[in-house]
């Protein structure tokens, strides 16, 4: 099944959306893919070579950054931010326009079942394991463990999380 875009969407020719996805209203998706059964909420922004799973949701005013994997049955809840650029600048030291040669993309992966609280910060290079679970506010800036729950600035393991 091909998605047709609304009149309130912008979603370039080259993303492919999977079956049954609902992508909300005020969107911009370029070059991305995104996986079958999948919700996109309003306001959200999903950059070039970024992927989101199958059945994952995906709340409002988000940003997911060219490089980001999530994988399947994910949850990122609403104004997530995913940094790709670990020292980013407008411009060179010759004070010209950086361009896309003039940085270093670091992937980042959110594995299976995991789940991103609210206003969570994501910086580059980092692996969010299976079914962790990052607090609403919290800035992650090493790896997460599977099975854990990480809060705080910067994040930290608080315990396990059991998965009902």
């Amino acid at each position: 099944m091909m998605y047709k875009a609304g009149p309130l969407q912008k979603i370039a020719d080259d993303v492919k959306i999977g079956e049954r996805s609902y992508i909300a209203d005020f969107i911009n998706l370029y070059g991305c893919t995104i996986g079958a059964d999948t919700k996109i909420g309003p306001f959200v922004e999903i950059q070039r070579n970024a992927t989101i799973g199958d059945r994952c949701k995906v709340s409002s005013h988000t940003f997911i950054c060219e490089g980001v994997t999530i994988e399947d049955e994910v949850f990122i809840g609403h104004g997530v931010m995913f940094i790709n650029d670990r020292f980013p600048r407008a411009t060179t030291d010759e004070g010209t326009m950086k361009s896309l040669s003039d940085w270093k993309l670091e992937p980042t992966l959110v594995k299976k079942g995991a789940s991103v609280g609210s206003g969570a910060t994501i910086l580059c290079g980092v692996v969010i394991g299976e079914k962790a679970l990052v607090g609403a506010g919290a800035v992650v800036t090493k790896d997460v463990p599977a099975n854990s729950v990480v809060v705080g600035v910067p994040s930290r393991v608080r315990g396990e999380r059991t998965i009902v």
